[in-house]
């Protein structure tokens, strides 16, 4: 222990302190120069956009399957353990061999700027607040070794770095340490808040008034929520709906410079503003979208209400060439999605959507406008802040994740869940309450049943179908005998097809099995 005292109180361990330190520098004065340029130009948005195109999917898979919504979280977290951990080291090396450290401040700075300029949407002069941030740091680093130069001369120690005593060196270091970490809190709060100060999109999205749709959505038949307590609501409120998607930062549109562009294997390019979308004739549905990450009895599924143009009227006016079979997607952000060019044209109404649950889209979740298609998943199908639509070809052109591996085409498998009781639940004995909820887009839901243990299986008691394109909830009153049980659950499709035993892993298609709870009655 007290080797390790003395160690921390040593000019190595103060060196590595000085990178963070540093390093900090560098973030905090791009993100307050960011503040006059786009949000994907800031490092922490582009490195992370950057190691997430690059991260094979076996990682990804885990990181939703292990942090679900929180995906992104834990990879800002991760991301700022790997780079103090870069920043020590270049701390150190910097106090040894200055020549050597500024030569990897600078390394690092190259590659933040060629992550920033390689984003979608993104110009040359967005490297600005990067280059100024890696200038700023280097400074910063130098301003802080300096006293330990002072404590201890060394050959590569720059000229004029006369020795001092220990303390005074620790004193000074400290100090400049203090002062220079609370500038670099001040720049990246003063950055946010003016980032926060210049961006009107939040109040302009409030001040959308969305149009009254020319084909209201179905009524809601009574019945459709599971009497079970506990069970997830049967409309997903906004700020509960799930969301997965590639984008670190929210996008930020100016709904009056929106366009979506359709072309492609078209007769007639067709380009699209908002106002159009608002002045044109919009339907309403309840559809409820999967994620393919979703894994058995997961929880990344929602149903909502949305208002939308038919894609299928707008591909209409674009008249598909003969042999199109695909509609390739792209967000602003970059990300791409393949879908089915016949999904598009069919009955199913897929739309281009600029409300959600009776207001604008959410920020978070496309505004101002996405895509939903029923029946498909989302990364073939959901784009968000979606502006072109390219048609064309399977045979011609990969999608963000089909590239990695991810299926083309992305139907929807039937699937059921346990909402209550949770896994590792305790229960009274008795009566005890079962209840979740089922999908197969589409093709509806006819049949949910429920296995305790290795007994037979029964039928579970389904709420009111809405539609073919909506979750089914289910219940079932369980007489519950003391010690550890399992429940199990399946579903049956309108199709007559049963839900497949067999377990699959997200990748490539979606994951497939039943979901088995264990529950202990007391």
């Amino acid at each position: 222990m007290k080797k390790l005292w003395n160690w921390l109180k040593g000019p190595t361990a103060m060196a590595a302190l000085a990178g963070v330190v540093a390093a900090a520098v560098v973030l905090a004065v791009a993100e307050l120069v960011g503040a006059f340029f786009t949000a994907r130009a800031t490092p922490v948005i582009a490195l992370g956009s950057t190691f997430i195109d690059f991260t094979p999917s076996w990682l990804k898979d885990f990181a939703i399957a292990t942090f679900g919504t929180n995906d992104k979280a834990a990879l800002f977290v991760g991301m700022g353990l790997t780079i103090a951990g870069l920043a020590c080291v270049l701390g150190v090396v910097a106090y040894r061999r200055w020549g050597l450290g500024v030569l990897g401040v600078l390394f690092m700075g190259a590659v933040i700027v060629a992550s920033v300029v390689t984003r979608a949407g993104v110009g040359p002069a967005d490297a600005i607040p990067s280059l100024l941030g890696t200038l700023a740091g280097l400074a910063a680093l130098r301003f802080l070794i300096a006293p330990l130069w002072k404590a201890k001369g060394l050959p590569d120690a720059p000229a004029g770095a006369a020795a001092d005593t220990p303390g005074a060196s620790r004193r000074r270091f400290f100090a400049a340490t203090g002062i220079t970490a609370a500038a670099a809190g001040i720049a990246a709060t003063g950055g946010r808040l003016l980032s926060a100060a210049r961006s009107n999109i939040a109040k302009a999205r409030d001040a959308v008034q969305l149009p009254v749709p020319v084909k209201a959505a179905a009524a809601v038949p009574a019945g459709v929520q599971s009497p079970v307590p506990g069970v997830a609501p049967w409309v997903t409120p906004n700020g509960e709906f799930y969301r997965i998607d590639t984008a670190l930062s929210v996008p930020e549109i100016n709904a009056d410079e929106w366009e979506l562009r359709v072309h492609g294997l078209v007769e007639e390019e067709v380009r699209l503003t908002f106002q159009d979308l608002l002045d044109a004739d919009l339907i309403e549905s309840h559809v409820t979208l999967t994620c393919v990450s979703n894994p058995v009895g997961g929880n990344l599924a929602g149903n909502a209400k949305w208002l939308g143009l038919p894609i299928r009227e707008v591909l209409e006016r674009a008249k598909p060439t003969d042999g199109a079979d695909m509609v390739l997607s792209t967000s602003v952000d970059g990300f791409s999605a393949s879908t089915p060019l016949e999904v598009l044209q069919d009955d199913r109404d897929a739309i281009l959507a600029i409300g959600m649950n009776d207001e604008p889209l959410p920020l978070e979740h496309g505004y101002p406008v996405r895509m939903v298609v029923p029946g498909l998943y989302g990364f073939v199908s959901a784009t968000k802040w979606v502006v072109d639509l390219e048609v064309t070809r399977f045979a011609d052109s990969k999608a963000y994740w089909t590239e990695r591996g991810w299926s083309e085409r992305g139907p929807i498998k039937t699937m059921a869940r346990v909402d209550v009781p949770k896994s590792f639940a305790k229960v009274p004995a008795g009566t005890v309450a079962v209840g979740g909820t089922a999908w197969a887009q589409t093709r509806g839901i006819t049949k949910v049943e429920i296995q305790i243990d290795d007994a037979d299986w029964v039928e579970a008691e389904l709420s009111t179908e809405a539609s073919l394109v909506t979750w089914r909830q289910w219940s079932y009153q369980w007489d519950a005998t003391p010690g550890p049980h399992y429940i199990k659950v399946r579903a049956t499709d309108g199709s007559g097809e049963v839900q497949t035993e067999q377990r699959a892993d997200p990748v490539p298609d979606g994951a497939s099995g039943w979901q088995s709870v264990m529950v202990t009655v007391e």
